[in-house]
């Protein structure tokens, strides 16, 4: 029996078997991919989950891959350009956005060196269950005879459509529906070494810098365009660059597209349960949200975390498991409910209300004031303690405006 089995091995699933093992835990990690492949993402990696990394001592072989650093960003918002930069997160104040061929064999190679059995081209077939609990799976590797393997915990770390998630049935709740669609690539011959976003009304953009000298830029409109946009991505793409930064387009249209359109319109937004008997659930698969802020890798590193220390604290005795599992759900939601209220805003991608206008105005000329606006959208800076009254009319009475 292991002590915990990790169905799915990208970004949330490596690092909770990591750090499992890393205090002595029998893991097994199982992913359907084998590594390094590529999976649709937006691979921005926020200031805290840079801290993670370096926490976790992974953050240089990270960077030695090439990845060149972000650490200022530009939004733009009709002919305002916000720019700045988030606060540190535990010292660290740069993001950088990896690509997921190279941060995924990273992270696994990380669990196989702290003691993780890692069995790639795993399917599983079936989530095993007794008297109410999980207590393992039944699953082949490719061109393999079924095996079954039992364990105190199965965590489902396997993204939106959780096998884990279905197989327990686990419950959803403060759902809300899809609310945009993008479609993005990656292009050559562009000088971009910061994040750039915008927004128009109905319409968004973000791009950032990546590894092998490429710029990832993307593409959003509200969810109901997708069958539109699908049709025509080359247009779309550049109509919706043209009305909000037509500086971008320009730099889009001067560079070469080296790979691939992908996108997607299947992003729900919501919050599963994340334990039960004999199971838990990381990432995606417990808490799911539109990509419009890139925050989904950062909040993986963080639940990775926060699921491990709680399956230790059950798997030693210092806490009764499911209480630990309950912490854990717990200390997930206090971050993420403010942050996901205010991703699902932007991700409506409605005009902002006058007095949300009037307040990027006012940031447009206090670069303190929009440095904190950033650290929002980083994580480093919490929604109501930005937001809070007091705060605004700060910002506004500092720009001669009234609040």
């Amino acid at each position: 029996m292991y002590d915990a089995i990790v169905v799915g091995a990208r970004v949330a699933g490596a690092p909770t078997a990591m750090l499992l093992a890393r205090k002595g835990y029998r893991v097994l990690l199982v992913d359907k991919a084998s590594f390094p492949s590529d999976t649709m993402s937006t691979h921005y990696i926020h200031q805290p989950g840079i801290a993670a990394l370096k926490r976790w001592d992974v953050l240089d072989d990270v960077l030695a891959t090439g990845v060149p650093v972000v650490s200022n960003g530009k939004f733009h918002f009709g002919p305002l350009v916000l720019d700045g930069w988030g606060p540190a997160s535990d010292g660290v104040a740069e993001a950088y956005c990896p690509r997921r061929t190279v941060l995924d064999k990273i992270l696994v190679d990380a669990a196989v060196a702290a003691g993780v059995e890692l069995r790639e081209n795993f399917s599983v077939d079936e989530i095993l269950m007794e008297g109410g609990s999980v207590t393992g799976l039944r699953g082949h590797e490719r061109g393999g005879a079924p095996v079954t393997e039992t364990a105190k915990v199965v965590v489902g770390a396997d993204g939106l459509h959780s096998r884990v998630a279905a197989a327990v049935d686990a419950p959803r709740y403060n759902e809300k529906p899809a609310l945009a669609c993008y479609y993005y690539s990656y292009f050559a011959g562009m000088p971009e070494q910061h994040l750039e976003a915008g927004a128009g009304d109905g319409c968004f953009f973000v791009s950032f810098p990546t590894n092998d000298n490429l710029v990832c830029v993307g593409v959003g409109l509200k969810n109901d365009q997708f069958h539109a946009y699908r049709a025509d991505i080359d247009g779309t793409f550049m109509r919706v660059l043209d009305a909000i930064s037509p500086s971008m387009a320009e730099r889009v249209r001067r560079a070469k597209r080296v790979e691939r359109w992908t996108g997607t319109a299947d992003l729900p937004n919501f919050f599963r349960k994340p334990y039960g008997p004999g199971w838990a659930l990381v990432g995606d698969a417990g808490y799911h949200k539109d990509p419009i802020t890139g925050y989904g890798i950062t909040d993986a590193f963080r639940d990775a975390e926060t699921l491990a220390a709680a399956l230790d604290a059950g798997f030693s005795g210092r806490e009764p498991l499911e209480q630990a599992l309950a912490g854990y759900e717990q200390a997930r939601n206090a971050f993420a409910f403010p942050l996901y209220e205010f991703i699902c805003q932007m991700a409506s991608m409605e005009l902002p209300p006058p007095e949300m206008q009037a307040l990027f105005a006012a940031l447009a000329g206090n670069r303190e004031a929009t440095n904190r606006f950033y650290g929002v959208l980083d994580g480093t800076v919490s929604v109501p303690e930005f937001f809070a009254p007091e705060n605004i009319g700060a910002i506004m009475a500092a720009a001669g405006m009234a609040a």
